[in-house]
């Protein structure tokens, strides 16, 4: 049996568990058996005289025996040839965890007792009263988890010298998420909502539009650095609290974007009320010229079919357009020139303002969104 006194921690990095444990072995020796209903308790030491199962704690990394102020080991002879064998055993052992859903996570770990020489064949290892041969298991009070449920198993090792048996306690753990959200969810929450103050702000505050959107992505950052601090860097499991930090450093960074791309457009709207120079007044001119070039072209092409249709024959070599025509390489140069002045007005935002209105509406909405999706997943599937 196993009386679980303590778990006194749990590390996600290292992935493992330490556990102070009591541990309980009963068998039977029939060369111990005398007479009388009376049990004896023997000095630990005698131990050394008797026979006693080679146990040892599957997966421990370390392991020690309390020696303080004596070796806490009880020898109990029963006059049937029952000995009762007990250790205070605190062990660490590895726990492989799935950190994909962390801190909306349940992890399961297991304690395994085998035996290390002797085979099926040599001996037999049973749970005396089944789940209730696990105690203190209710008692536990641990700072980030909540025991679940917990059960015993009994099973073999099968290995290259044989099939050994093995008793197994595995027991499940679910994270406390109330302390991560308190510490990281609302506040990363509650800078979102900040950095959407700045679209009641008018486009002419640089300073203090810029302020908001620097400081709350700053902000943002300092608290991915801490939520990351907790764990291991050698850990690479990208977390569900990873994850939601992402989303919130994404819409502080779009807020402060679309403070530059309504200020951009309406810079650019106020530039173009004035009269052109330099490059855009001669772009204008060839634009101009090419529209003349292209009546002019239209008309001597109809004129030509005018005469034709009255029967009058001219020769093309009497009309000369050589001095109205384009060459086939600036045609090119002024069509490109056309369709990358049409796409860019196609982008262009006709009135800046509206797109501080549109995103008082559309970010909340869309945060809203990716909120309700986020923690359906992580929390139901």
């Amino acid at each position: 049996s196993l009386d679980i006194a303590s778990i006194s921690s749990i590390s996600e990095s290292d992935m493992d568990f330490t556990a102070t444990i009591c541990l309980r072995q009963r068998w039977t020796d029939p060369r111990l058996v005398f007479h009388g209903n009376q049990s004896f308790t023997l000095d630990a030491r005698l131990v050394e005289l008797l026979w006693v199962p080679d146990t040892y704690i599957v997966e421990s990394k370390r392991s020690f025996l309390h020696e303080v102020t004596v070796g806490n080991r009880l020898i109990r002879l029963f006059s049937n040839g029952t000995i009762l064998y007990a250790l205070r055993i605190t062990t660490t052992v590895a726990c492989n965890m799935d950190l994909s859903k962390y801190p909306m996570d349940t992890q399961t770990c297991r304690l395994q007792l085998e035996s290390w020489g002797y085979d099926e064949n040599d001996v037999t290892f049973t749970w005396l009263r089944g789940n209730d041969s696990v105690q203190g298991m209710e008692r536990l009070r641990l700072s980030q988890y909540t025991v679940e449920r917990y059960y015993t198993l009994v099973s073999k090792s099968h290995q290259e010298t044989g099939s050994y048996p093995r008793l197994i306690l595995q027991f499940e753990l679910r994270r406390n998420v109330l302390y991560f959200i308190l510490e990281t969810y609302v506040p990363s929450t509650l800078l979102v909502m900040l950095s959407w103050v700045s679209f009641w702000i008018t486009l002419d505050s640089v300073p203090a539009r810029t302020c908001i959107g620097v400081t709350t992505v700053l902000s943002m950052t300092t608290l991915m650095i801490g939520s990351r601090s907790s764990l291991s860097k050698t850990n690479c499991f990208i977390k569900a609290i990873d994850v939601y930090l992402g989303i919130c450093f994404s819409f502080v960074f779009g807020a402060l974007v679309e403070y530059a791309v309504a200020h951009y457009s309406s810079s650019q709207k106020c530039a173009a009320k004035a009269p052109p120079e330099g490059p855009a007044s001669e772009l204008a001119k060839e634009m101009e010229e090419v529209n003349i070039t292209n009546i002019l072209n239209s008309s001597i092409a109809s004129y030509k079919r005018k005469i034709s249709f009255t029967s009058i024959e001219i020769s093309s070599d009497n009309i000369n357009c050589s001095d109205l025509t384009m060459k086939t390489h600036e045609k090119i140069k002024f069509v490109l020139r056309n369709k990358m002045h049409r796409i860019i007005s196609y982008f262009t935002i006709q009135n800046p303002s509206n797109v501080d209105h549109y995103s008082k509406l559309l970010f909340p909405l869309f945060f809203m969104l990716v909120n309700v999706l986020y923690w359906a997943y992580y929390l139901y599937f």
